[in-house]
């Protein structure tokens, strides 16, 4: 069976992890809204979009469950699946017959692109994976790029400097050029999940997407551009990023909060594909399916990072209440040997946009805040056991730090039990045999 979205969405069905809504609905903040209310639980397929005839999904891979479906792992063994996908990765099979080739249009208001929020400067593709050759390697790079439209041929296009597209687009703008890219919209999860990790310069995302897929992978070379994309994709988008035009755009990130306006670069559409009944993918910014898409693979690749480096170390999480980008928890076993501090910088060190980082004891589950912050009240001293890192870089979606600059400050909290006290005084108070009394039973 072909590894692309719609095989997804059976497996969805299948399990009853997906809600299909037939009830004619708005692409104006009504998707949104529903899509929001359903967070953290099924995925949700509307099938009647108003003065549209494609059909829509959302919330893909919103809860962890989902997620391990789309890697084909267990939910405890999501990191394990992802960081020997990066070892394991090989490129993908080729062939011309891209399913995508179906239709073909050159207007891009026939996509049902959703307005999210009330304040943001227009409707986003929050889906969209662009795909650009790097200058240096030759080979071929894949990142997700918020678009915006600007009229039926043009989208602004989010680019955070000094990023692989940033890098491949400034290099063609200092030799006078537009950066040629395909984009594709309605993926496979697993290619969305690659695109996501943050790989090493020079390599080809969607070699760890084949790994992912068990190498059931297939992709076509799109005719304007070369570039070449998953051959299932339900929409492919042809151009090019122009060097010279640029629009202002804002959004809402991660953090669910309202990003600057920023003068961003313009992609000019060439020709558009898309599938036979094509199903449009929706994420929501700020909640459960941009969270999981954007920090399980960062949260991947730290674990493989960190325990690699420090074997006393049991997981490390991205939290919650971080959204999973700016703050991590680790779980470690103390030893007497164990440098903490080394470990917060190294954590630091491998992902830069985080701005705090929380160490703690096995006996403490790291993604449940309420017991990190019991670990904070009990074993950690501000005098001793924080580390303060001045004026450096950070996240560019913080609004508390210097945003145009990328400074911020960084805390390390060391929340471990100190070894030179008596043990005892650390130890939870356990009950015997409570997990066998229910209340019922009295």
């Amino acid at each position: 069976m072909t590894a692309d979205l719609r095989e997804y969405i059976s497996k969805l069905k299948k399990s009853k992890e997906i809600k299909i809504i037939k009830k004619k609905v708005s692409t104006k903040f009504e998707i949104a809204g529903i899509t929001a209310k359903a967070d953290g639980t099924s995925a949700l397929l509307f099938e009647n979009i108003k003065q549209n005839n494609f059909n829509l999904v959302s919330n893909l891979v919103g809860t962890r469950k989902r997620f391990a479906l789309a890697v084909n792992s267990k939910e405890n063994k999501i990191h394990e699946s992802i960081y020997s996908s990066i070892k394991k990765a090989k490129k993908p099979k080729i062939t011309p017959k891209g399913k995508f080739f179906e239709n073909t249009s050159k207007n891009l208001s026939e996509l049902p692109i959703v307005t999210h929020f009330e304040k943001e400067s227009g409707p986003f593709i929050t889906s969209a994976i662009v795909y650009s050759q790097n200058h240096e390697f030759k080979t071929q790079n894949s990142a997700f790029h918020r678009l915006m439209p600007v009229d039926k041929t043009h989208f602004s296009i989010r680019m955070v400097e000094g990023r692989h597209s940033h890098r491949n687009f400034m290099n063609a703008k200092e030799h006078g050029e537009d950066l040629k890219v395909a984009i594709t919209v309605g993926v496979h999860p697993a290619i969305s999940i690659a695109g996501a990790y943050q790989a090493d310069w020079g390599k080809d995302e969607l070699h760890i997407a084949n790994s992912l897929l068990g190498n059931k992978l297939t992709l076509t070379k799109c005719p304007y551009t070369g570039m070449h994309v998953p051959s299932g994709t339900e929409i492919v988008m042809e151009g090019k990023i122009l060097q010279d035009k640029t629009d202002k755009e804002w959004m809402v990130e991660m953090l669910r909060t309202y990003d600057h306006p920023r003068d961003q670069p313009l992609f000019e559409l060439e020709k558009m594909y898309y599938r036979n009944n094509p199903i449009f993918h929706d994420i929501l910014s700020g909640y459960g399916e941009h969270h999981l898409l954007m920090g399980m693979p960062i949260e991947s690749k730290l674990n493989g990072i960190i325990k690699k480096k420090y074997p006393s170390t049991n997981q490390v999480v991205l939290s919650n209440g971080g959204s999973h980008w700016l703050h991590a928890v680790a779980q470690i076993s103390k030893k007497p040997s164990t440098n903490v501090k080394k470990i917060i910088n190294e954590i630091f060190a491998s992902h830069r946009s985080l701005k705090m980082v929380t160490i703690v004891d096995d006996d403490i589950e790291p993604s449940n805040s309420e017991q990190v912050e019991y670990a904070m009240a009990t074993r950690f001293q501000a005098d001793k056991d924080m580390v303060l890192i001045k004026n450096v870089r950070g996240s560019s979606l913080d609004p508390s730090s210097n945003q145009k600059k990328l400074k911020t400050a960084k805390l390390g909290i060391d929340a471990t039990r100190p070894l030179d006290k008596r043990k005892e005084g650390f130890e939870i108070a356990k009950i015997p045999k409570l997990d066998k009394i229910s209340l019922d039973n009295y």
